[in-house]
């Protein structure tokens, strides 16, 4: 299972620019680096939360569609596959190991995404995002839900994440996770099973040999 921002589209690094300058400009100014820290892996209810707890103030109703198109106008000019994912799907294709992508994200960007990156008919209906589930990570359910949909239960799966949350959810789920440390710091992936730094590590990874 993968997740999306960051682990199949490198899109990390353009929606902590939009969340900094989406907030910014609501009166609530944040780095993008600030924003990654704070917010990667969340959903945009769970980040609207976290914001208004922390300030003491709410954000106005328009923040999440200002927050959309934002980062849709982002993805639509710089967004690239993330470097070495293709050869990793080309793997599992060719070792016939099924796989999904269940992400934070709301259903219309992750599809917008993976169809900027050329990605979209990699995965096929095996996706799933942040309306699917109630609670989105670090609650396990949207994991949970992918590996239903799968057909696999959770202990044979095996999750591939960038963010903490994602790791947290993961481990909730009762599934193995291997973190993705290319741009998030390794500490904060250290509850993963593995943390790798190179996606052309990642087939020894899963399948015991070299890529």
């Amino acid at each position: 299972m993968f997740d999306n921002d960051g682990v199949i589209v490198d899109s990390e690094a353009l929606a902590e620019r939009a969340m900094s300058e989406t907030l910014t400009s609501l009166g609530y100014p944040m780095t993008p680096d600030e924003v990654g820290k704070a917010f990667r892996g969340s959903t945009l209810a769970r980040t609207r939360r976290l914001v208004e707890q922390q300030s003491g103030h709410p954000l106005p109703p328009s923040f999440e569609e200002l927050m959309r198109a934002k980062i849709f106008g982002l993805i639509s000019k710089y967004l690239q596959p993330v470097p070495g994912i293709e050869k990793v799907l080309d793997c599992l294709d060719a070792a016939g190991t099924p796989f999904c992508l269940a992400s934070s994200g709301r259903r219309d960007r992750i599809r917008f995404a993976l169809e900027t990156a050329g990605l979209f008919e990699r995965f096929g209906d095996r996706w799933w995002g942040a309306e699917d589930v109630t609670e989105g990570k670090p609650a396990p359910d949207l994991f949970l839900l992918a590996a239903r949909e799968m057909g696999f239960p959770p202990s044979s799966c095996v999750v591939v994440e960038d963010a903490e949350v994602g790791v947290e959810a993961a481990r909730a789920a009762g599934m193995a996770v291997l973190g993705f440390a290319a741009r998030t710091p390794a500490a904060m992936l250290a509850g993963a099973d593995h943390i790798f730094y190179d996606m052309a590590e990642l087939p020894g990874l899963l399948f015991g040999e070299g890529p």
